[in-house]
């Protein structure tokens, strides 16, 4: 569980980074939790995008997604949502 200050931590490093991901008709299903707990595992912070077409909303993906991947939620802004998961090996982000 993340403190208020590691959040505003992570929320400042994730400001510049690209969306990598989006949601779309499909929603979530195994291919896009797959692509996500990898790039979790490269990057450890990610930033996602639900499309409009897509029947979840933004707080709804983040929960399923961070509830299924161990991951943590960041912020979920409008469309975008950011994870963050640490990854023990590489340790890129310290918090």
């Amino acid at each position: 569980m993340l403190n208020p200050k590691q959040r505003a931590g992570l929320r400042a490093l994730a400001n510049p980074i690209d969306t990598i991901l989006q949601i779309g008709k499909g929603g979530i299903g195994e291919a896009l939790k797959i692509q996500v707990d990898d790039a979790l595992t490269d990057r450890e912070l990610i930033k996602l995008r639900v499309l409009p077409i897509c029947e979840l909303s933004a707080k709804d993906a983040a929960e399923e997604l961070s509830w299924s991947l161990n991951a943590e939620v960041v912020q979920v802004i409008g469309t975008k949502l950011i994870l963050y998961r640490n990854n023990p090996k590489k340790n890129l982000i310290k918090i």
